[in-house]
């Protein structure tokens, strides 16, 4: 009998599909040894020795991988394809006194039956650069929190933490809430004009259409206030018009490539609303039942037998007319992405979201279908449009107007057939077909509409937003994002109100103090170059332990330093308008505590009264009943709107009420 080794039981149960009796399968359930829960538990005198201990919670898992070793003639460690399985790996050899030379390191990118026969033929042995790169990450993040976090419990207060990355993410949001706060809105007018071809006589069925003023005299216009936006509509009332310039042109829209980790997370946000933590979850089920390749990786190359195979399903599918005359290949934008690895794809294109409902979750199914409309999307032919740009002349007894009028409409859907994504619907919604008209044309005026508008703050950061914004800034890397996203919240650091982050007193005293007196990390930059020394690490370039020396000798220092000078720092709360119930002097103040707002008495600690924080949408009511409409969160977290009368009023919505 021959012992395959990897993670999850579900990953059993798929290999076990495909391998003989003569292969029994274990799973480890995840990581087996780590370091310890309540020491630092890294000798910093001695190269950062880690020191590891077998996690207690599975020795049970231990024991059944022990046990079936002694029988098995070969071992095969089939561990997930990255660091984190590579690391895991290493640690069930180690239990298991594998030599060096005996090991047998299986890897697969899809659990699929060639797949898992090939890798059994060609086994190796772990990488051990991977290891170290995955070790390195595991010390760094350790020595910050453990020795970051003991000091805002003594500056701020007990029970915070600091991570390594997840203070760098709070920092963006806190970032963008002060940009926010700054910002000041500055008026502009835009002004549109109603036009319709002149023919003479009175018909009433010719089309028109909108036209936006863009120019005066040549130059770019900006009308700046009410004053300035009535002059130019006087002038555009009697001006002459007159079709200056038509441009027809087809244009073509390339397919998307299929997803990576991130690319996955930011549209099943987009258009699932999903977490990314949700996101990850199904897709680690899903790679594990053997449906999709391996869903941490950076790249968009797709196998050569699976774009083949792509081919020929859109041909008999979709027509001739949907199938590009060679494949499309896509550049991979990460300089981390390697190049063995493959793009999220399903293992079987024929296989579609509805053929295997009954084995998928509602979640799972959902993300399956988005993942194969993009795969099969990226191999087929470009849609392709009808651009009409239309430039209007506006003559005045003073000035020369210039206006603009574009719109298009989809001559061939291509790729868009089976795959479209917000963005993308929303433009369609934009298109306008506009009449036949040429150069030289008289336009008859039907209407003039100034419109009064505002510039837009920056938005807060959405999960989609914020994950783009750390690929782009190379904080962290796709298969960290939803840790670290659950972490800040579970941490009281941010919150989540209607999609958008937005950062909480504590989050933003905790980062006010980490800028202060640790600059360097919480730098977007110097995060980034950590990451890239930590792919040095993976790829063989550089030695693990002088890249954690160089950046603890420094941060020791700095921590002894600030311990001795920094002050205590006081979390600011929101004063309500409510008297205290209990005392009758001291107003209730909202506060954060370990499992996220209540109210206590500002006169705390010589009055203990506390209660519930129950948020209150303001100017709206129940539309059952004429309560408050309160915020409330499911068991899982996921905010939803309810009313204040409840149980005596059931009403409540996934969707704010207006």
């Amino acid at each position: 009998m021959n012992l395959i080794i990897v993670e999850s039981p579900t990953k059993c149960r798929t290999l076990s599909r495909f391998l003989g009796k003569e292969y029994k399968i274990e799973a480890t359930m995840g990581h087996i040894r780590d370091l310890p829960k309540k020491k630092l538990g890294i000798d910093v005198e001695k190269d950062f020795r880690p020191q590891y201990l077998l996690l207690p919670q599975k020795k049970e898992a231990i024991k059944k991988i022990k046990d079936e070793s002694k029988k098995a003639k070969k071992i095969f460690l089939a561990t997930d394809p990255d660091r984190e399985g590579e690391s895991i790996a290493f640690h069930v050899a180690y239990i298991l006194k594998i030599k060096k030379d005996g090991v047998s390191r299986i890897v697969f990118h899809e659990i699929t039956k060639p797949a898992i026969e090939k890798a059994l033929a060609n086994p190796k042995k772990i990488d051990l650069d991977l290891v170290d790169a995955q070790q390195a990450r595991r010390v760094l993040d350790r020595l910050v929190g453990y020795k970051l976090s003991p000091l805002l419990w003594r500056k701020i207060r007990r029970g915070l933490s600091a991570g390594r990355v997840q203070s760098v993410t709070v920092r963006l949001i806190v970032d963008r809430e002060r940009e926010i706060e700054k910002f000041v809105p500055e008026e502009f007018w835009e002004i549109w004009a109603k036009l319709k071809k002149h023919i003479g006589g009175k018909r009433e069925d010719l089309p028109s259409f909108l036209a936006k003023l863009v120019k005066k005299n040549g130059k770019v216009i900006k009308i700046e206030d009410e004053t300035q936006a009535k002059q130019v509509v006087d002038e555009l009332k009697k001006a002459n018009y007159e079709i200056y310039q038509v441009e027809r042109k087809e244009i073509k829209q390339h397919p998307v490539p299929p997803f990576s980790t991130s690319t996955l997370q930011q549209t099943a946000a987009r258009r699932l609303s999903f977490s990314s933590k949700r996101t990850m979850y199904a897709a680690q089920r899903l790679y594990e039942k053997g449906l999709i390749t391996y869903h941490r990786t950076d790249s968009f190359n797709l196998a050569i037998a699976a774009v083949e195979k792509m081919r020929q399903y859109i041909n008999s599918t979709y027509g001739k007319q949907y199938l590009p005359e060679k494949p499309n290949f896509y550049k991979t934008k990460s300089k981390v992405a390697q190049e063995a690895h493959e793009a999220i794809r399903p293992t079987d294109v024929r296989c579609q979201a509805s053929d295997i409902q009954e084995k998928l979750g509602r979640e799972e199914q959902r993300l399956y279908d988005l993942i194969w409309k993009r795969a099969v999307a990226s191999q087929m032919t470009p849609a392709i449009w009808d651009k009409t740009k239309i430039e209007t002349q506006a003559t005045s007894a003073k000035n020369i107007y210039l206006l603009l009028t574009e719109g298009k409409i989809i001559k061939f859907d291509g790729w868009l057939k089976i795959y479209r994504v917000k963005e993308q619907e929303s433009e369609r919604v934009g298109e306008m077909e506009l009449p036949e008209v040429k150069k030289g044309d008289d336009l008859n005026l039907i209407k003039i509409t100034p419109k009064q508008k505002f510039t837009q703050a920056p938005p807060r950061y959405t999960e989609a937003s914020l994950i783009k914004a750390l690929e782009e800034k190379g904080i962290g890397r796709p298969s960290t994002y939803a840790p670290i996203i659950s972490t800040i919240q579970g941490r009281q650091y941010v919150e989540k109100m209607e999609n958008q982050f937005h950062p909480t007193p504590l989050g933003t005293t905790v980062n006010d103090f980490l800028v202060e007196y640790f600059a360097e990390i919480v730098d977007y930059d110097f995060t980034a170059k950590m990451e890239d020394n930590l792919d040095e690490i993976a790829n063989g370039k550089r030695k693990w332990v002088p890249v954690v020396k160089d950046f603890y000798q420094p941060f020791a220092k700095q921590l002894e330093g600030v311990t001795k000078v920094a002050e205590r720092v006081q979390v600011p709360t929101e004063v309500t308008e409510e008297k205290c119930p209990q005392c009758k002097q001291g107003r209730l103040v909202i506060r954060i505590g370990k499992f996220g707002k209540f109210l206590s008495c500002s006169r705390f600690p010589e009055c203990d009264y506390t209660a519930p924080h129950v948020a209150k949408l303001k100017g709206v009511k129940c539309p059952e009943c004429g309560g408050d409409v309160v915020i409330k969160k499911t068991r899982k977290g996921k905010q939803f709107y309810g009313c204040s009368n409840y149980p005596d009023c059931n009403w409540a919505s996934w969707r704010k009420p207006k």
